[in-house]
């Protein structure tokens, strides 16, 4: 990166840095379980409320019981199912008119990141009817009070349930773009672990590495503070410790109970500090091929901290030793290498490749410009990097192998 630019990022992300204790932040209240809901709308007098969930969810049942309590307590539900596992601005669009013809009063996201994101952006659009969400990506282009929003996540890792963000596909021009504002941070997060049961191990693995993905990058970025450090640091942990159990045993309460709290708490540590190039690269890899952000996070995390290089020894050697993965002793770049070993011994032993399939080496700039988009000025990497070098990160995770096969998938045709 330039000189100049270089000046301008950290000029721009100083800025923010000194005016980010003066905006609103908020943690959503925790519930413990779906139960609690029905009496939480009746105290706020709500009696009719959208349902955004996706049909994969739905026809395993498993939102039949948080259907059947708001029936029994006199709630009228009305069911939007047809969320995409990258949320589109269709999906954004129908799930509002549902919410219109039904007179709803609040929204409950039921799901994965998709569900959440889907329903934070359908607030966005309630709140502002006279934008589209084109108008709104970015940062504060909301500004307004959405309508309640409840968030059950059944994935740990997306930390949606704790974050202003929603992640939006333009399918039309095959890109991802985030609407971002403290408004969309849902005023309740439903922290039931019963529903994770049901999750499959390689969606536990990669959803559980997107969540060690914020914690990481919001511990090491130029943009942490004594509470986000403390929360990224004991969700990383949490991960450790818990997230090859939850992947071998889906039903093991502690186990996933451990993976929500740390999804949670790097959800929260997160919205604060920001998060990194990684994000920046799987946001452009999601919205060219369709390639699941967990999936994508997972790859791209030690590859992304081998490339930042000794500016993230320091704060790679804390983590390190905080989760026990390095001892007090070692060196900063010894304690920082075993980090990155850890993190690529937990994607071998859960199954989760060295390399995406489906890159073309042709989309390689574009995607890169995307990112350099996405990231730069405000994103408070630890090293910055412009559409030139974040192109090398691209040639790294490629499988060039599978580049004439149709394993990526974009809006049911191959890419």
């Amino acid at each position: 990166m330039n000189l100049c630019k270089k000046i301008y990022c950290r000029t721009m992300m100083g800025v923010f840095y000194i005016i980010k204790p003066f905006l609103p932040y908020h943690e959503p209240e925790t519930l413990k379980q779906i139960g609690d809901i029905p009496p939480l709308l009746k105290k706020n007098n709500t009696t009719s409320v959208l349902l955004v969930t996706d049909a994969g969810l739905r026809s395993l049942g498993i939102t039949s019981d948080l259907e059947k309590q708001l029936k029994d307590g006199g709630i009228n539900c009305t069911v939007y199912d047809k969320t995409k596992a990258n949320p589109t601005v269709d999906n954004v669009e129908e799930a509002l008119e549902s919410y219109k013809a039904s007179k709803c009063q609040a929204l409950i996201a039921f799901g994965g990141g998709s569900a959440i994101d889907c329903a934070k952006a359908v607030g966005a659009r309630i709140a502002r009817p006279d934008k589209g969400l084109n108008e709104m990506a970015g940062t504060l282009r909301v500004m307004r009070k959405i309508p309640m929003l409840i968030a059950i996540p059944t994935t740990a890792g997306t930390g949606s349930e704790a974050t202003p963000a929603a992640v939006i596909t333009d399918s039309q021009n095959r890109h991802k773009y985030t609407v971002n504002d403290f408004c969309l941070t849902p005023q309740y997060a439903v922290l039931d672990p019963r529903v994770t049961f049901s999750l499959p191990p390689s969606l536990t693995v990669t959803t559980g590495m997107d969540a060690l993905t914020h914690a990481v990058e919001a511990y090491i970025g130029h943009s942490t503070t004594r509470k986000t450090r403390t929360q990224s640091s004991q969700a990383a942990k949490l991960i450790f410790e818990n997230i090859e159990t939850a992947y071998s045993n889906g039903s093991d309460y502690t186990a996933r109970a451990n993976m929500l709290k740390a999804s949670y708490l790097a959800g929260v540590a997160f919205s604060m500090s920001y998060v990194g190039y990684v994000h920046a690269i799987a946001h452009s890899l999601g919205g060219a091929y369709n390639v699941p952000h967990g999936l994508a996070n997972s790859v791209l995390l030690p590859v992304v901290l081998e490339e930042y290089g000794k500016s993230v020894h320091k704060k790679l050697y804390e983590l390190a030793v905080f989760c026990g993965i390095a001892n007090v002793d070692d060196s900063r770049e010894v304690a920082a290498k075993k980090f990155i070993a850890k993190i690529r011994e937990l994607n071998k032993n859960m199954n989760i490749p060295d390399t995406i399939s489906g890159i073309r080496k042709e989309d390689i700039p574009q995607m890169a410009k995307y990112a350099d988009r996405e990231a730069n000025p405000l994103y408070p990497v630890p090293k910055l990097m412009d559409a030139k070098e974040l192109e090398a990160i691209y040639e790294k995770i490629a499988d060039w192998s599978s580049v004439n096969n149709d394993s990526i998938i974009m809006n049911g045709l191959p890419v």
